[in-house]
């Protein structure tokens, strides 16, 4: 079932909701959250959710494996201070940097990281994709039965850091990337399994449809947002 975090839009300004229509360079992104996480943790500007897409990078988390960089000519690297390992970003996959007050809301890192699993599969699940957690491993995963019986691909990732309670970077979830481009990485530190994505799956939808099932679920989930 999916929950609400328990902040009604009465007690705190809904966030802002920002769409990119163009790539954004990493570097930017970057600067940009910094910027904003300060503020918000500062009382300056309200809460943020992003939307945007990368051009083709690699981004290592603060457990990144150097064995797992296997083309580091390929495209360029960031460290992302986030956590986790090796991640890929590039066009056709959406990402979603998620800038909440936790302390103003539930003060709880593992359930924000629960609420941003449930956000991708209740989004997923508009889709007709069923997917999943697993214990072992991080992201949301399908099943790939038509690979093998014990076949599963990654198709979302997650990956946050907090401070001062405020939080930054979030998810990414494939809709239509080039699935070649994670071959110069081992995704997350994963080798035993693939990366899938919905146009792989073989599920037509834009961007902007996927936008549209994003902010939906995001308002079941973390509450009202800017515009409601």
């Amino acid at each position: 079932m999916v929950k609400p975090l328990p902040l009604s839009s009465a007690t705190q300004p809904a966030p802002e909701w920002r769409i990119s229509d163009t790539p954004v360079p990493y570097e930017v992104a970057l600067r940009e959250m910094e910027e904003r996480v300060a503020a918000i943790a500062e009382g300056r500007a309200p809460e943020l959710v992003w939307l945007l897409e990368h051009p083709p990078l690699y981004t290592a988390g603060t457990s990144a494996d150097e064995a797992d960089l296997i083309d580091p000519e390929r495209f360029p690297v960031y460290r992302a201070g986030r956590g986790g390992q090796y991640t890929y970003h590039g066009p056709g996959q959406r990402v979603a940097y998620v800038m909440l007050d936790l302390k103003r809301r539930k003060p709880d890192v593992r359930a924000f990281v629960q609420d941003l699993e449930a956000w991708l599969i209740a989004t997923l699940a508009e889709f007709n994709v069923k997917g999943e957690l697993r214990e072992d491993r991080v992201g949301v995963w399908v099943r790939r039965p038509e690979k093998g019986f014990t076949a599963e691909d990654k198709i979302a990732a997650i990956g946050v850091r907090i401070r001062k309670w405020v939080t930054f970077h979030g998810v990414s979830l494939n809709v239509d990337p080039d699935l070649d481009h994670f071959t110069g990485i081992v995704p997350c530190g994963i080798s035993q399994h693939g990366v899938t994505s919905l146009t792989d799956l073989g599920i037509t939808a834009s961007m902007a449809d996927v936008d549209i099932a994003l902010k939906r679920n995001f308002r079941r989930i973390f509450g009202p947002q800017e515009g409601d």
